[in-house]
Order: structure tokens, then C-alpha cells, then sequence
């Protein structure tokens, strides 16, 4: 191994006496500070933490509110949603949990003790803050019980940060992986999850390697070999002398200059061709530790990842199916932040301007039924990584128009005229959501609807009154 020297001086830093020493070797322990610092300062310490998340956070859930009229409500919570920086929470600890193996989030609000519930209707007046917090930042109080016969076997309840502890309610905790019975972590400090450089260790080493190799080819690949033939068996000064004058007429020429050199006399590059084996040893290296997390080995090579999800290929939908499972992964993060924002954002004040917008609807509900109906109707979901083009999608609403259409022909004869109209107006709202095929909505009265009678209906009435009549 190889270090950097001022003055004779040894300058060593923390990745080369980990990763460079010969004790890394596999299987070797991820340790609480080798996990830190593969993050801080291997070249792809973040991308195997972060990069899965950002791309699987990069489309914005598809907020819907069902109950509440209009889009303030959504907006609203999409508003304190931003205000508070739940996104950078939640990446953060994700990154975290991935780093470590296990790592947590809790809020507090300034005046209030960690240790005491604080009730959710109060959100909106405290000015609360949101820590994310490591392993080292919650030691000794996720261990994890080892007892098969206990209620809280491997399970995660409360924290505590330095002795500290935090009510339930006031933190949500994520491992990567699962706990395996009586396998203690020492990255996580527990017998909990375990980091993604864990089974990476020995090819994070090598990709090292790879650099240094790197950096050799660098500085010796402009290297000119030039043979000189001597004049004798025995090289004196003035020999050397003649020597040294062809090297620097060779060192100095340029594009566009002549330079002579004697007839057995040749220069050439140095021959770096298998220099060419390290490229092939790398992408084994990369595809290696992508492996040993059971990630799409495209995230770590960069290979035509752009095109992947928009063209449908199976490897695209190999990557896509791994995004949602780290969307799934992250659901705890989130189901933990979205009551704490819409208790805030949804507040009694709030609800005041919307009684004053809407208050045909909301003039006599009193704001915990609004509130809690709301809640109930919301409805937060990820749109779909593989993106179909729009001829693929028209093809789609069309059969779905087709259906609608039987569905009408087949119901509306038999039914009542209240029957019909909500038919109806259930027809309406599906062909009001194919936005390719229509390109403006379709409303009808409801209340006019249900009073309609066709011509045809009253002509048959009229018919009848006059043939009893004629009787």
C-alpha cells in the first residue's frame, strides 16, 4: 500500500488503512465507523446508499383527498408537507438505515419533555422539529430482544438518544433487512438489520485497486520510450552528453517539427495494453458489489440507465420492480410524517376559510367530522416508473370506453329514473378521467336527470290513456 509522504512524513487517511489494509478480506465486519467511512469517502459509498432512494422519491406521490371539494385541501397539505422538509427527512434516514442497518426519526417541540405524548390536535401550534438519527445516536435502545418467547421478540419499540428516551408516538424506526436471531451488528450497534456495504466489503476494496490503476495508466501513459543506440561498450561523458541531447530533441519536439535520429534509433509509446484488462475487471467489480446488495447493477454502472425505464425492457422493469420495493421500504417514514402533516395543515383555522368557500357543504359540520372524513379519504399513491406512450395508454381508455358503453346498454333500460341518473353520472366520471380521449369534462344535473321522462316513455303513456278510453 502506498501513501502519500510530505517531507518524509507519512499522510495515511481512513479509507486506505480499512479498504487498502491486508486484513479486508471477505467476510471481514462492517463496523459502525468502516460503514462511515466507506460513505463519507469511497467513491461509491453514496450511490449504493442514496441513489436507489432519490430515484425511487424522484416522481411525486399523486395526493387525492376524496371527500374534500376542490383542490385547497390537497395544496394545503402539500404546502406544509414542503414547509417542514419531510422528503429530506425521509431520504435522510433512509440513507442512514442503509448506511448502519438500522436508523430512526423523532420530533419534538421546544418547552416539551421527549418523554411526553404530545396530542396531535396540538401539532399546529407547537413549532416542531424533526432530528434523524444514526445508531450511535439511539445506542442501547435498539438492541433488540433475543427472546423467542417474549411479545417484543426482534421487534423495535421506543428510543432514546443519549439515555434520553422519546415517547412512541413521537418516532418511527426502519432497518434495512431483517434481524437474524442472535447475529448482532456492530454497524447498527444491535441484533437488528445490516448495512449494504456489509457483503461488499471485499469488492469495495478491489474497485479501489482499480483506481490506483487508474492513476498509474494516467501518469504513465504520455511516456515516450526512446531507443538510442550507444557508441561504445563504455559510456563516458561526453557519450552521455549525446544522449541526453537526443532525449530532450525528442522530449521538446512538437506537432508540425522534424526531428533527426539516427537510423537503428527509435522512439515509441509505452505499451499500455493491458491496461485494457482493467475496464473488463472493473464492470465485474461493479456488477460484484451491486450483488452483494441485490441491486439492479445498471445503478452502479450507469449503462444506458436513461432509456431504461421509458423503453419496457426487461431489464427496465427488473429496475422498476426494485424502486417499488424501496417505495414500500420507505412507507413507514411516510406513514409516520402524513398525519403529522395534515393534523398541521388541515388546522381549525384552516378549516374556517374553507367553511367560508364551501359553505353549502361545510356550514353546519363541525371540524373533527370534516377533519376525520378528510383522513379517511386520502389516498397517496406512486405513479407507475415504466411510462407507456400515449398511443399504448389511448388504446387502454379506449377499451375502458367500450366497456362503459355495453354497461349502459345493458343497465339503463331496466332501471329507474334515480338508478339511471347515478348510472350516468357514473359514466361521467370515468370518461371525464381518459384525459387522452377527452380532452374537456362532461357534467349533467344530477336533479334534473332524475326527473327526465323520454318522449318515448310519455307517448307510450299517452297511447295507453287513450286506448282505455276508446274501451
Amino acid at each position: 500500500m502506498s501513501n502519500l509522504t510530505v517531507q518524509g512524513s507519512v499522510l495515511e487517511n481512513a479509507l486506505q488503512n480499512f479498504l487498502m489494509a491486508d486484513s479486508t478480506e471477505p467476510g471481514t465486519e462492517a463496523s459502525y465507523q468502516a460503514c462511515k467511512t466507506i460513505y463519507e469517502w469511497h467513491p461509491l459509498g453514496l450511490k449504493m446508499a442514496q441513489k436507489p432512494l432519490r430515484i425511487a422519491m424522484s416522481q411525486e406521490r399523486e395526493i387525492v383527498v376524496t371527500a374534500a371539494p376542490g383542490d385547497a385541501v390537497v395544496q394545503a397539505f402539500i404546502a406544509e408537507w414542503q414547509k417542514i422538509g419531510a422528503d429530506e427527512h425521509i431520504i435522510n434516514v433512509g440513507t442512514l438505515a442503509r448506511v448502519y442497518g438500522i436508523a430512526s426519526c423523532a420530533f419534538g417541540a421546544p418547552g416539551i419533555p421527549t418523554n411526553d405524548e404530545i396530542s396531535p390536535e396540538e401539532y399546529y401550534k407547537l413549532k416542531l422539529y424533526f432530528n434523524d438519527l444514526d445508531p450511535l445516536n439511539t445506542s442501547g435502545s435498539l438492541v433488540l430482544n433475543q427472546d423467542p418467547n417474549s411479545p417484543d421478540f426482534q421487534k423495535h419499540a421506543a428510543i432514546a438518544v443519549s439515555g434520553q428516551p422519546y415517547a412512541r408516538s413521537r418516532s418511527v424506526t426502519i432497518m434495512n433487512e431483517r434481524p437474524i436471531y442472535i447475529s448482532y451488528t456492530s454497524s447498527a450497534f444491535g441484533f437488528v438489520g445490516r448495512s449494504v456495504y456489509q457483503r461488499a466489503l471485499f469488492p469495495l476494496k478491489s474497485f479501489v485497486q482499480t483506481m490506483v490503476t487508474d492513476d498509474m495508466v494516467t501518469r504513465k501513459a504520455g511516456v515516450l520510450v526512446a531507443k538510442i543506440k550507444q557508441t561504445g561498450a563504455v559510456v563516458n561523458n561526453l557519450i552521455a552528453g549525446a544522449m541526453g541531447i537526443k532525449r530532450n530533441i525528442i522530449k521538446e519536439s512538437q506537432t508540425t517539427n522534424v526531428i533527426n535520429i539516427g537510423i537503428e534509433d527509435s522512439v515509441e509509446v509505452l505499451d499500455m495494453q493491458n491496461a485494457e484488462k482493467a475496464n473488463y475487471a472493473r464492470k465485474n467489480i461493479l456488477e460484484n458489489i451491486a450483488a452483494a446488495d441485490d441491486m439492479p447493477a445498471r445503478m452502479l454502472t450507469e449503462e444506458t440507465l436513461a432509456e431504461g425505464f421509458g423503453e419496457g425492457s426487461e431489464d427496465a422493469k427488473k429496475e422498476a420492480q426494485y424502486i417499488d420495493r424501496m417505495r414500500k421500504w420507505l412507507q413507514p417514514l411516510y406513514g409516520f410524517f402524513d398525519p403529522i402533516v395534515m393534523y398541521r395543515a388541515w388546522n381549525p383555522d384552516f378549516y374556517q376559510v374553507i367553511q367560508a368557500q364551501y359553505p353549502e357543504i361545510y356550514g353546519n359540520v363541525d371540524y373533527k367530522v370534516a377533519f376525520t372524513s378528510w383522513m379517511n379519504s386520502f389516498r397517496a399513491e406512486w405513479p407507475n416508473l415504466l411510462k407507456e406512450p400515449d398511443s399504448e395508454l389511448a388504446k387502454g381508455e379506449k377499451v375502458k370506453l367500450d366497456g362503459i358503453i355495453q354497461m349502459l346498454q345493458t343497465l339503463l333500460p331496466a332501471l329507474d329514473p334515480e338508478n339511471k341518473a347515478r348510472l350516468i353520472q357514473w359514466a361521467c366520471d370515468n370518461c371525464n378521467d381518459m384525459k387522452l380521449l377527452f380532452g374537456s369534462s362532461l357534467e349533467f344535473d344530477m336533479d334534473a336527470l332524475m326527473e327526465f321522462v323520454p318522449p318515448e316513455a310519455e307517448d307510450a303513456g299517452d297511447d295507453s290513456k287513450d286506448k282505455k278510453a276508446s274501451k
